[in-house]
């Protein structure tokens, strides 16, 4: 199979999109956020990557906390209008018809209608050239009721949404079936062990 050499990129699949929030001057505020990732499990910590022009920073640095909300499929307009619609010239809680509830934190806002939400405390800040980068401790989940199979989160129920950035077909993907079950297919490439004799 030949490559083709694209220089450095981002394109790291799949990328979350998820709705960050924060309370901007007591008021909340979300944002459509594709670079992000775990970073840790012990504290459970995750980081999100978000432009120095964007209004959600002043947010962030203000209470030094911010949510993460796992939109499903069916918010997928909604999610796309808090990433093309300019923070300080949209109301997005009331264009989305967005459910606002806040937890332990107090101070970060969090999406009813997004089946997974994590409440995160700022311990790290990297500026970056075109990026900050936070690290949140996770302090909180919610998880919606019926997106549970076993007291445990079931990724076909939460049905989150999937973003690729690789121009020119941008677009929202859905999660594909699965295909293996993980920490037991590879079993069967692990060489046999050899019997002494």
């Amino acid at each position: 199979m030949g490559k083709v050499s694209l220089g450095p990129q981002t394109w790291i699949y799949p990328m979350p999109a998820l709705l960050v929030g924060s309370n901007i001057n007591d008021k909340p505020h979300f944002m459509a956020v594709a670079w992000a990732g775990i970073v840790n499990s012990e504290p459970p910590m995750i980081s999100i990557a978000i432009r120095y022009n964007r209004h959600t920073i002043s947010g962030i640095r203000q209470n030094m906390t911010f949510s993460a909300n796992v939109p499903s499929v069916d918010l997928v307009k909604e999610t796309d209008y808090c990433g093309i619609a300019s923070g300080p010239e949209a109301n997005k809680v009331e264009v989305c018809r967005f459910k606002v509830f806040y937890g332990k934190l107090k101070n970060a806002p969090l999406i009813e209608q997004c089946p997974v939400n994590l409440e995160c405390r700022v311990v790290h800040t990297l500026d970056l050239v075109s990026h900050v980068l936070f690290i949140g401790n996770i302090e909180e989940t919610h998880i919606s009721e019926e997106c549970l199979t076993g007291g445990k989160p079931d990724v076909s129920k939460i049905n989150p949404l999937i973003y690729s950035i690789t121009a020119p077909n941008r677009q929202y993907h859905t999660l594909g079936r699965a295909i293996a079950q993980a920490h037991s297919i590879g079993e069967a490439l692990r060489p046999a062990k050899r019997v002494s004799r």
